[in-house]
């Protein structure tokens, strides 16, 4: 199995990440020109243009001092969105009661590709609603997982960013709105 650059960067940039205050979601070195995309949000979820300035200033110090990719390459951080990656086995938990897709590394039941609702996880295994019957599989074998932007994803984004903004109004702190 060969180990992407992504994986390999990741143990490196991971802790600089969480010291800045922040959650790592996804980091990817894409493209000819590479893009080092790093993808986070705060303990809470929450992630806004102030919050993306911030973590792009400790990461640029952090590439600055240490050099850890060779070549030129762009530095892109940005929130996860409401239609999220499913990267950790807890975001499969913390998800469940709402639609995926979710494409494996191999077939299962004749698919590679799934669409359904998150039942959760049993153990290391994802379990998934599609097609009018509950399914699992190994989390290991999941290559790229999504939510799929629904009305009740959108609501449930909408009530957290009412909570977080009330209580930002109580403590008397600025907010500052930004696309995610």
């Amino acid at each position: 199995m060969t180990v992407t650059a992504a994986a390999r960067l990741e143990p490196i940039f991971e802790p600089v990440i969480e010291q800045a205050g922040f959650k790592l979601v996804r980091l990817r070195l894409m493209g000819a020109g590479q893009t080092l995309q790093v993808m986070a949000e705060r303990p809470d979820g929450s992630m806004d243009v102030e919050g993306c300035t911030e973590l792009s200033r400790a990461l640029l110090d952090f590439i600055e001092q240490n050099d850890p990719i060779e070549g030129e390459y762009e530095l892109e951080v940005s929130s996860p969105g409401i239609d999220r990656p499913l990267t950790r086995p807890t975001d499969f938990s913390r998800w469940s009661g709402h639609e995926a897709k979710i494409e494996l590394d191999g077939m299962y039941e004749g698919r590679k590709r799934w669409r359904g609702l998150v039942l959760g996880l049993d153990g290391a295994d994802v379990m998934l609603r599609a097609d009018g019957k509950d399914i699992r599989f190994p989390f290991r074998s999941v290559i790229n997982a999504k939510l799929v932007l629904t009305d009740k994803l959108i609501q449930e984004d909408l009530k957290a960013r009412k909570g977080a903004s009330r209580s930002v109004r109580e403590s008397g702190g600025d907010q500052i709105q930004g696309e995610d």
